[in-house]
Protein backbone atom coordinates (compact mmCIF):
# COMPACT_ATOMS: atom_id res chain seq x y z
CA UNK A 1 0.00 0.00 0.00
CA UNK A 2 2.50 2.58 1.17
CA UNK A 3 4.53 1.51 -2.40
CA UNK A 4 1.73 2.39 -4.41
CA UNK A 5 1.51 5.69 -2.22
CA UNK A 6 4.31 6.10 -2.70
CA UNK A 7 4.66 6.12 -6.74
CA UNK A 8 1.00 6.90 -7.73
CA UNK A 9 0.37 9.89 -5.80
CA UNK A 10 2.09 12.34 -7.72
CA UNK A 11 1.01 11.48 -10.90
CA UNK A 12 -2.86 11.05 -9.05
CA UNK A 13 -1.81 14.39 -8.31
CA UNK A 14 -1.26 15.61 -12.21
CA UNK A 15 -4.22 13.75 -13.28
CA UNK A 16 -6.33 15.51 -11.17
CA UNK A 17 -5.10 19.35 -12.47
CA UNK A 18 -5.37 18.05 -15.99
CA UNK A 19 -8.73 17.15 -15.38
CA UNK A 20 -9.30 20.48 -13.65
CA UNK A 21 -7.75 22.26 -16.29
CA UNK A 22 -10.12 20.62 -19.10
CA UNK A 23 -13.12 21.48 -17.19
CA UNK A 24 -11.80 25.10 -16.80
CA UNK A 25 -11.73 25.13 -21.08
CA UNK A 26 -14.79 23.55 -21.13
CA UNK A 27 -16.86 25.94 -19.58
CA UNK A 28 -14.89 28.48 -21.21
CA UNK A 29 -16.19 26.71 -24.40
CA UNK A 30 -19.30 26.73 -23.35
CA UNK A 31 -19.52 30.77 -22.58
CA UNK A 32 -17.49 32.12 -25.69
CA UNK A 33 -19.24 33.44 -28.32
CA UNK A 34 -19.49 31.45 -31.96
CA UNK A 35 -16.97 32.14 -34.44
CA UNK A 36 -14.59 33.08 -31.39
CA UNK A 37 -11.61 31.16 -29.12
CA UNK A 38 -11.58 31.85 -25.64
CA UNK A 39 -9.23 30.37 -22.63
CA UNK A 40 -9.45 32.05 -19.02
CA UNK A 41 -8.23 35.48 -19.90
CA UNK A 42 -8.20 36.06 -23.46
CA UNK A 43 -10.85 36.10 -26.40
CA UNK A 44 -9.31 35.70 -29.76
CA UNK A 45 -12.22 35.81 -33.16
CA UNK A 46 -9.72 35.98 -36.26
CA UNK A 47 -11.50 33.89 -38.09
CA UNK A 48 -13.85 36.15 -40.90
CA UNK A 49 -15.97 33.58 -42.08
CA UNK A 50 -18.25 32.95 -41.19
CA UNK A 51 -17.20 35.60 -38.83
CA UNK A 52 -19.42 37.88 -36.14
CA UNK A 53 -21.93 40.83 -36.62
CA UNK A 54 -21.27 41.93 -32.71
CA UNK A 55 -18.78 42.60 -30.29
CA UNK A 56 -18.32 39.31 -29.00
CA UNK A 57 -20.38 38.64 -25.23
CA UNK A 58 -19.91 35.89 -22.43
CA UNK A 59 -23.08 34.17 -21.45
CA UNK A 60 -25.07 36.46 -19.45
CA UNK A 61 -24.03 36.45 -15.76
CA UNK A 62 -20.36 34.38 -16.31
CA UNK A 63 -18.13 34.98 -14.03
CA UNK A 64 -15.80 34.73 -16.66
CA UNK A 65 -16.22 37.79 -18.10
CA UNK A 66 -13.81 39.53 -15.04
CA UNK A 67 -10.63 37.66 -15.90
CA UNK A 68 -10.56 38.43 -19.31
CA UNK A 69 -7.67 41.04 -19.78
CA UNK A 70 -7.26 40.73 -23.72
CA UNK A 71 -9.73 40.94 -26.68
CA UNK A 72 -8.68 40.53 -30.44
CA UNK A 73 -10.65 41.01 -33.37
CA UNK A 74 -9.22 41.19 -36.60
CA UNK A 75 -10.68 40.52 -40.27
CA UNK A 76 -14.26 41.22 -39.18
CA UNK A 77 -16.34 42.70 -41.73
CA UNK A 78 -19.52 42.56 -40.50
CA UNK A 79 -18.47 44.29 -37.28
CA UNK A 80 -19.45 47.74 -37.18
CA UNK A 81 -20.93 49.09 -33.96
CA UNK A 82 -19.34 48.99 -30.39
CA UNK A 83 -22.39 49.48 -28.00
CA UNK A 84 -22.34 51.22 -24.57
CA UNK A 85 -23.06 47.53 -23.33
CA UNK A 86 -20.82 45.44 -24.91
CA UNK A 87 -17.94 46.05 -23.14
CA UNK A 88 -18.59 46.83 -19.61
CA UNK A 89 -18.60 43.25 -18.63
CA UNK A 90 -15.01 42.69 -18.97
CA UNK A 91 -14.07 45.04 -16.04
CA UNK A 92 -10.34 43.63 -16.15
CA UNK A 93 -9.99 44.58 -19.76
CA UNK A 94 -6.36 45.95 -20.55
CA UNK A 95 -5.73 45.31 -24.27
CA UNK A 96 -8.18 45.86 -26.99
CA UNK A 97 -7.69 44.96 -30.69
CA UNK A 98 -10.39 45.40 -33.29
CA UNK A 99 -7.98 45.77 -36.59
CA UNK A 100 -8.98 45.17 -40.78
CA UNK A 101 -12.35 45.10 -39.69
CA UNK A 102 -16.15 47.00 -40.37
CA UNK A 103 -16.01 49.29 -37.32
CA UNK A 104 -18.16 52.95 -38.41
CA UNK A 105 -19.27 53.87 -34.76
CA UNK A 106 -18.45 53.49 -30.97
CA UNK A 107 -20.64 54.79 -28.37
CA UNK A 108 -19.49 57.57 -26.10
CA UNK A 109 -19.90 55.78 -23.24
CA UNK A 110 -18.70 52.05 -24.45
CA UNK A 111 -15.82 51.87 -22.05
CA UNK A 112 -16.63 53.95 -19.31
CA UNK A 113 -16.40 50.63 -17.11
CA UNK A 114 -13.01 49.72 -17.93
CA UNK A 115 -11.10 51.59 -15.95
CA UNK A 116 -8.06 48.88 -16.62
CA UNK A 117 -7.84 49.56 -20.36
CA UNK A 118 -4.21 50.47 -21.08
CA UNK A 119 -3.65 49.51 -24.76
CA UNK A 120 -6.46 50.32 -28.16
CA UNK A 121 -5.68 49.34 -31.40
CA UNK A 122 -8.72 50.33 -33.99
CA UNK A 123 -6.19 49.91 -37.31
CA UNK A 124 -7.56 49.86 -40.66
CA UNK A 125 -11.41 50.33 -39.99
CA UNK A 126 -14.34 52.10 -41.36
CA UNK A 127 -13.76 55.18 -38.36
CA UNK A 128 -15.24 58.73 -39.56
CA UNK A 129 -15.12 60.64 -36.61
CA UNK A 130 -14.42 59.44 -33.01
CA UNK A 131 -15.11 61.87 -30.13
CA UNK A 132 -12.22 62.35 -27.12
CA UNK A 133 -15.06 61.30 -24.42
CA UNK A 134 -14.61 57.57 -25.05
CA UNK A 135 -11.07 57.90 -23.69
CA UNK A 136 -11.00 60.90 -21.85
CA UNK A 137 -11.63 58.59 -18.15
CA UNK A 138 -8.65 56.23 -19.34
CA UNK A 139 -5.22 56.08 -18.67
CA UNK A 140 -3.92 54.71 -21.94
CA UNK A 141 0.16 53.69 -22.74
CA UNK A 142 -1.26 53.35 -26.50
CA UNK A 143 -4.20 54.69 -28.84
CA UNK A 144 -3.46 53.29 -32.60
CA UNK A 145 -5.89 54.73 -34.87
CA UNK A 146 -3.84 54.33 -38.34
CA UNK A 147 -5.78 53.64 -41.68
CA UNK A 148 -8.88 54.97 -40.83
CA UNK A 149 -10.82 56.92 -43.07
CA UNK A 150 -11.71 60.51 -40.79
CA UNK A 151 -13.57 63.07 -41.98
CA UNK A 152 -11.28 66.41 -41.91
CA UNK A 153 -13.65 68.35 -39.41
CA UNK A 154 -13.59 69.57 -35.33
CA UNK A 155 -14.33 66.85 -34.11
CA UNK A 156 -11.13 65.05 -34.69
CA UNK A 157 -8.78 67.71 -33.49
CA UNK A 158 -8.68 66.52 -30.10
CA UNK A 159 -6.14 63.34 -31.98
CA UNK A 160 -4.12 65.90 -33.38
CA UNK A 161 -3.49 67.82 -30.23
CA UNK A 162 -3.20 64.72 -28.40
CA UNK A 163 -0.51 63.66 -30.90
CA UNK A 164 1.28 66.97 -30.47
CA UNK A 165 1.16 66.91 -26.21
CA UNK A 166 2.27 63.78 -25.46
CA UNK A 167 5.47 63.35 -23.83
CA UNK A 168 6.97 60.61 -26.35
CA UNK A 169 5.03 61.12 -29.49
CA UNK A 170 4.49 57.73 -31.85
CA UNK A 171 4.56 58.24 -35.58
CA UNK A 172 1.53 57.76 -36.55
CA UNK A 173 0.25 58.45 -40.28
CA UNK A 174 -2.88 59.42 -40.14
CA UNK A 175 -5.01 61.65 -42.30
CA UNK A 176 -8.52 62.96 -42.72
CA UNK A 177 -10.89 63.68 -46.29
CA UNK A 178 -11.40 66.89 -47.11
CA UNK A 179 -14.69 67.95 -48.71
CA UNK A 180 -13.07 67.29 -52.13
CA UNK A 181 -12.17 63.86 -50.87
CA UNK A 182 -8.39 64.26 -50.62
CA UNK A 183 -6.16 63.05 -47.71
CA UNK A 184 -4.75 65.35 -45.48
CA UNK A 185 -2.15 64.87 -43.21
CA UNK A 186 -3.78 65.31 -40.02
CA UNK A 187 -0.39 67.16 -38.43
CA UNK A 188 -1.05 69.69 -41.10
CA UNK A 189 -5.25 70.44 -40.62
CA UNK A 190 -6.45 73.70 -39.41
CA UNK A 191 -9.78 74.33 -39.00
CA UNK A 192 -11.41 78.04 -38.30
CA UNK A 193 -13.01 78.35 -34.21
CA UNK A 194 -11.52 75.62 -33.48
CA UNK A 195 -9.04 75.32 -30.55
CA UNK A 196 -8.48 74.73 -27.23
CA UNK A 197 -10.43 76.16 -24.35
CA UNK A 198 -9.07 78.02 -21.09
CA UNK A 199 -10.16 78.44 -17.92
CA UNK A 200 -9.41 80.98 -15.08
CA UNK A 201 -10.27 80.84 -11.41
CA UNK A 202 -10.47 84.55 -10.00
CA UNK A 203 -8.30 83.57 -6.28
CA UNK A 204 -5.67 80.50 -6.58
CA UNK A 205 -5.57 80.40 -3.14
CA UNK A 206 -8.09 80.91 -0.45
CA UNK A 207 -8.16 80.31 3.24
CA UNK A 208 -11.53 80.55 5.42
CA UNK A 209 -12.76 80.13 8.53
CA UNK A 210 -14.40 77.02 9.79
CA UNK A 211 -18.36 77.35 9.21
CA UNK A 212 -17.88 80.33 7.12
CA UNK A 213 -19.27 80.15 3.10
CA UNK A 214 -17.07 80.87 0.43
CA UNK A 215 -17.99 81.50 -3.35
CA UNK A 216 -15.48 81.02 -6.19
CA UNK A 217 -16.37 82.19 -9.74
CA UNK A 218 -14.54 80.65 -12.95
CA UNK A 219 -15.00 82.32 -16.30
CA UNK A 220 -13.94 80.33 -19.84
CA UNK A 221 -13.63 80.98 -23.52
CA UNK A 222 -13.23 78.83 -26.36
CA UNK A 223 -14.57 77.91 -29.78
CA UNK A 224 -16.08 75.62 -29.84
CA UNK A 225 -18.00 77.08 -26.74
CA UNK A 226 -17.32 75.07 -23.45
CA UNK A 227 -19.10 73.51 -21.20
CA UNK A 228 -18.12 74.21 -17.98
CA UNK A 229 -18.20 71.88 -14.67
CA UNK A 230 -16.70 71.90 -10.95
CA UNK A 231 -14.22 68.85 -9.79
CA UNK A 232 -14.25 69.02 -5.95
CA UNK A 233 -12.99 65.40 -5.61
CA UNK A 234 -14.24 64.43 -2.08
CA UNK A 235 -14.92 67.40 -0.75
CA UNK A 236 -17.19 67.45 3.07
CA UNK A 237 -18.72 70.43 2.87
CA UNK A 238 -21.85 71.31 1.42
CA UNK A 239 -21.59 72.95 -2.16
CA UNK A 240 -23.39 73.51 -5.13
CA UNK A 241 -23.10 74.89 -8.77
CA UNK A 242 -24.28 77.63 -11.42
CA UNK A 243 -23.17 78.23 -14.51
CA UNK A 244 -23.90 79.95 -17.46
CA UNK A 245 -22.53 80.09 -20.88
CA UNK A 246 -18.57 81.89 -19.81
CA UNK A 247 -19.23 82.25 -16.11
CA UNK A 248 -19.26 79.17 -13.46
CA UNK A 249 -19.64 79.43 -9.17
CA UNK A 250 -19.25 76.95 -6.89
CA UNK A 251 -21.31 78.02 -3.02
CA UNK A 252 -19.41 76.20 -0.60
CA UNK A 253 -21.25 76.91 2.87
CA UNK A 254 -20.90 75.50 6.78
CA UNK A 255 -16.80 74.95 5.39
CA UNK A 256 -15.39 71.46 7.57
CA UNK A 257 -11.87 71.60 8.70
CA UNK A 258 -11.59 68.19 6.66
CA UNK A 259 -11.75 70.40 3.94
CA UNK A 260 -8.40 72.11 4.68
CA UNK A 261 -5.97 71.32 2.30
CA UNK A 262 -8.14 70.10 -1.07
CA UNK A 263 -7.87 70.84 -4.12
CA UNK A 264 -11.05 72.39 -6.41
CA UNK A 265 -10.62 73.09 -10.13
CA UNK A 266 -12.96 74.54 -12.71
CA UNK A 267 -12.86 72.49 -16.32
CA UNK A 268 -13.70 74.08 -19.54
CA UNK A 269 -14.16 71.35 -22.09
CA UNK A 270 -15.21 71.24 -25.75
CA UNK A 271 -14.23 69.01 -28.76
CA UNK A 272 -10.69 69.23 -28.80
CA UNK A 273 -10.00 69.51 -25.41
CA UNK A 274 -9.88 70.76 -21.97
CA UNK A 275 -8.26 73.29 -19.70
CA UNK A 276 -8.39 73.21 -15.53
CA UNK A 277 -7.64 76.34 -12.73
CA UNK A 278 -7.39 75.17 -9.24
CA UNK A 279 -7.94 76.85 -6.01
CA UNK A 280 -6.10 75.67 -2.69
CA UNK A 281 -8.84 75.70 -0.10
CA UNK A 282 -7.30 76.29 3.51
CA UNK A 283 -9.47 76.13 6.42
CA UNK A 284 -8.38 77.97 9.66
CA UNK A 285 -9.70 76.31 13.03
CA UNK A 286 -8.98 76.49 16.97
CA UNK A 287 -7.43 73.15 17.84
CA UNK A 288 -8.73 69.52 18.93
CA UNK A 289 -6.60 67.10 20.91
CA UNK A 290 -7.80 63.67 19.51
CA UNK A 291 -5.49 61.39 20.77
CA UNK A 292 -3.54 61.30 24.68
CA UNK A 293 -2.91 57.92 25.91
CA UNK A 294 -0.77 56.95 29.44
CA UNK A 295 3.32 56.31 28.86
CA UNK A 296 4.46 53.71 26.85
CA UNK A 297 8.14 52.48 27.05
CA UNK A 298 10.18 51.76 24.20
CA UNK A 299 13.64 53.72 23.62
CA UNK A 300 12.57 56.31 25.95
CA UNK A 301 9.08 56.25 27.51
CA UNK A 302 6.36 58.73 25.40
CA UNK A 303 3.27 59.91 26.56
CA UNK A 304 0.93 59.79 22.77
CA UNK A 305 -0.92 62.13 21.53
CA UNK A 306 -2.75 63.66 17.87
CA UNK A 307 -3.40 67.48 17.88
CA UNK A 308 -5.68 68.49 14.84
CA UNK A 309 -5.57 72.62 14.38
CA UNK A 310 -4.72 75.32 11.22
CA UNK A 311 -2.92 77.87 12.27
CA UNK A 312 -0.11 75.31 13.78
CA UNK A 313 -1.08 75.48 17.65
CA UNK A 314 1.71 75.73 20.53
CA UNK A 315 1.47 73.24 22.94
CA UNK A 316 2.12 73.19 26.49
CA UNK A 317 2.77 70.90 29.28
CA UNK A 318 1.53 70.69 32.60
CA UNK A 319 2.38 68.69 35.72
CA UNK A 320 0.09 68.39 38.71
CA UNK A 321 -1.41 71.71 37.32
CA UNK A 322 1.91 73.50 37.54
CA UNK A 323 3.88 74.62 34.46
CA UNK A 324 6.13 71.47 32.97
CA UNK A 325 9.61 72.82 32.08
CA UNK A 326 11.11 70.72 29.34
CA UNK A 327 14.80 69.94 28.79
CA UNK A 328 16.47 67.47 26.54
CA UNK A 329 15.43 64.82 29.16
CA UNK A 330 11.81 65.62 28.91
CA UNK A 331 10.85 67.32 25.59
CA UNK A 332 8.03 67.16 23.32
CA UNK A 333 8.06 65.59 19.79
CA UNK A 334 6.38 65.76 16.54
CA UNK A 335 6.73 62.53 14.41
CA UNK A 336 4.33 62.85 12.13
CA UNK A 337 2.36 66.00 10.29
CA UNK A 338 -0.56 65.14 8.08
CA UNK A 339 -1.36 68.60 7.16
CA UNK A 340 -3.39 70.06 9.92
CA UNK A 341 -3.04 66.85 11.95
CA UNK A 342 0.06 66.51 13.89
CA UNK A 343 0.89 63.23 15.82
CA UNK A 344 4.24 62.90 18.40
CA UNK A 345 4.61 62.57 21.95
CA UNK A 346 5.98 63.72 25.20
CA UNK A 347 9.26 62.23 25.57
CA UNK A 348 10.84 61.44 29.34
CA UNK A 349 14.10 59.98 29.39
CA UNK A 350 14.54 57.13 32.19
CA UNK A 351 11.96 59.02 34.63
CA UNK A 352 11.51 57.61 38.17
CA UNK A 353 8.79 57.70 40.56
CA UNK A 354 9.23 61.56 41.08
CA UNK A 355 7.64 61.77 37.67
CA UNK A 356 4.72 59.88 38.56
CA UNK A 357 1.37 62.08 38.47
CA UNK A 358 -0.79 63.62 36.10
CA UNK A 359 -0.21 65.34 32.82
CA UNK A 360 -2.41 68.05 30.88
CA UNK A 361 -1.64 68.69 27.35
CA UNK A 362 -2.94 72.14 26.06
CA UNK A 363 -2.88 73.20 22.52
CA UNK A 364 -3.24 77.04 21.70
CA UNK A 365 -3.72 78.66 18.25
CA UNK A 366 -5.73 82.25 17.97
CA UNK A 367 -9.42 80.61 17.20
CA UNK A 368 -9.61 78.39 20.56
CA UNK A 369 -7.79 75.66 22.73
CA UNK A 370 -8.34 72.38 23.95
CA UNK A 371 -6.81 70.02 26.73
CA UNK A 372 -6.61 67.00 27.90
CA UNK A 373 -5.34 65.27 30.90
CA UNK A 374 -4.00 61.57 31.63
CA UNK A 375 -2.26 59.87 34.84
CA UNK A 376 1.42 58.54 34.65
CA UNK A 377 3.09 55.86 36.55
CA UNK A 378 6.48 55.36 35.70
CA UNK A 379 7.82 53.22 39.21
CA UNK A 380 7.29 53.08 42.80
CA UNK A 381 9.17 54.69 45.42
CA UNK A 382 12.05 52.92 46.69
CA UNK A 383 11.09 50.75 49.49
CA UNK A 384 7.74 50.51 49.02
CA UNK A 385 6.05 47.44 47.67
CA UNK A 386 2.73 48.67 46.38
CA UNK A 387 3.04 51.87 45.21
CA UNK A 388 0.61 51.98 42.34
CA UNK A 389 -1.00 55.08 43.22
CA UNK A 390 1.45 57.03 45.69
CA UNK A 391 0.81 60.24 47.25
CA UNK A 392 3.44 63.06 47.65
CA UNK A 393 4.52 65.24 50.24
CA UNK A 394 4.53 69.18 49.45
CA UNK A 395 8.51 68.65 50.55
CA UNK A 396 8.67 66.64 47.45
CA UNK A 397 6.50 67.93 44.91
CA UNK A 398 8.25 71.51 46.03
CA UNK A 399 11.68 70.32 45.63
CA UNK A 400 10.21 68.49 42.07
CA UNK A 401 8.82 71.92 40.57
CA UNK A 402 11.90 74.48 41.35
CA UNK A 403 13.56 75.98 38.41
CA UNK A 404 16.47 73.93 36.88
CA UNK A 405 19.02 75.91 35.18
CA UNK A 406 19.92 73.68 32.22
CA UNK A 407 20.86 74.35 29.06
CA UNK A 408 18.74 73.23 25.54
CA UNK A 409 14.78 74.34 27.10
CA UNK A 410 12.41 74.10 24.90
CA UNK A 411 10.29 76.65 26.69
CA UNK A 412 11.70 78.77 29.00
CA UNK A 413 9.03 79.76 30.93
CA UNK A 414 8.35 76.50 32.52
CA UNK A 415 9.33 76.02 36.18
CA UNK A 416 9.82 72.09 36.32
CA UNK A 417 12.77 70.49 36.64
CA UNK A 418 13.46 67.38 34.48
CA UNK A 419 14.68 64.04 36.19
CA UNK A 420 18.71 64.60 35.71
CA UNK A 421 18.17 67.81 38.09
CA UNK A 422 16.69 64.99 40.89
CA UNK A 423 19.57 62.62 40.08
CA UNK A 424 22.06 65.76 40.21
CA UNK A 425 20.61 66.96 43.79
CA UNK A 426 21.10 63.59 45.46
CA UNK A 427 24.57 63.41 44.29
CA UNK A 428 25.49 66.86 45.73
CA UNK A 429 23.67 65.37 48.90
CA UNK A 430 26.11 62.09 48.97
CA UNK A 431 29.61 64.08 48.61
CA UNK A 432 28.24 67.09 51.44
CA UNK A 433 27.91 63.48 53.57
CA UNK A 434 31.34 62.10 52.78
CA UNK A 435 32.66 65.04 53.58
CA UNK A 436 31.05 66.06 57.12
CA UNK A 437 31.67 61.68 57.70
CA UNK A 438 35.67 62.29 57.28
CA UNK A 439 36.07 65.82 58.76
CA UNK A 440 34.72 64.33 61.96
CA UNK A 441 36.81 60.94 61.49
CA UNK A 442 40.00 63.40 61.22
CA UNK A 443 39.43 65.53 64.56
CA UNK A 444 38.75 62.94 66.44
CA UNK A 445 41.81 61.49 66.04
CA UNK A 446 43.84 64.85 66.32
CA UNK A 447 41.95 65.37 69.78
CA UNK A 448 42.99 62.05 71.09
CA UNK A 449 46.44 63.06 69.85
CA UNK A 450 46.71 65.73 72.19
CA UNK A 451 45.15 64.37 75.26
CA UNK A 452 48.02 61.53 75.16
CA UNK A 453 50.55 64.42 74.49
CA UNK A 454 49.38 66.48 77.00
CA UNK A 455 49.28 63.62 79.61
CA UNK A 456 52.68 62.47 78.93
CA UNK A 457 54.22 65.76 79.80
CA UNK A 458 52.87 65.84 82.92
CA UNK A 459 53.70 62.23 84.76
CA UNK A 460 54.27 62.02 88.57
CA UNK A 461 57.54 61.31 87.15
CA UNK A 462 58.37 64.49 85.81
CA UNK A 463 59.50 62.95 83.04
CA UNK A 464 59.76 65.20 79.44
CA UNK A 465 59.18 62.46 77.37
CA UNK A 466 59.43 59.01 76.58
CA UNK A 467 63.04 57.34 77.97
CA UNK A 468 64.46 54.93 75.10
CA UNK A 469 67.78 54.32 76.49
CA UNK A 470 69.09 54.05 79.85
CA UNK A 471 72.88 54.95 80.69
CA UNK A 472 75.11 51.86 82.61
CA UNK A 473 78.47 53.04 84.06
CA UNK A 474 81.11 51.11 82.93
CA UNK A 475 83.54 50.84 85.90
CA UNK A 476 80.86 48.68 87.39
Amino acid sequence: MSSWTRWHAPDMARLWGFCWLLVGFWRASLACPASCKCSASRIWCNEPSPGIVAFPRLEPNSADSENISEIFIANQKRLEIINEDDVEAYVGLRNLTVVDSGLRFVAYKAFLKNNNLQHINLTRNKLTSLSRKHFRHLDLSELILVGNPFTCSCDIMWIKTLQETKPNPETQDLYCLNESSKNIPLANLQIPNCGLPSAHVAAPNLTVEEGKSVTLSCSVAGEPLPNIYWNVGNLVSKHMNETSHTQGSLRITNISSDDSGKQISCVAENLVGEDQDSVNLTVHFAPTITFLESPTSDHHWCIPFTVKGNPKPTLQWFYNGAILNESKYICTKIHVTNHTEYHGCLQLDNPTHMNNGDYTLMAKNEYGKDERQISAHFMGRPGIEDDTNPEYSDTIYEDWTVANDLGYTTNRSNDIPSTDVANKAGREHLSVYAVVVIASVVGFCLLVMLLLLKLARHSKFGMKGFVLFHKIPLDG
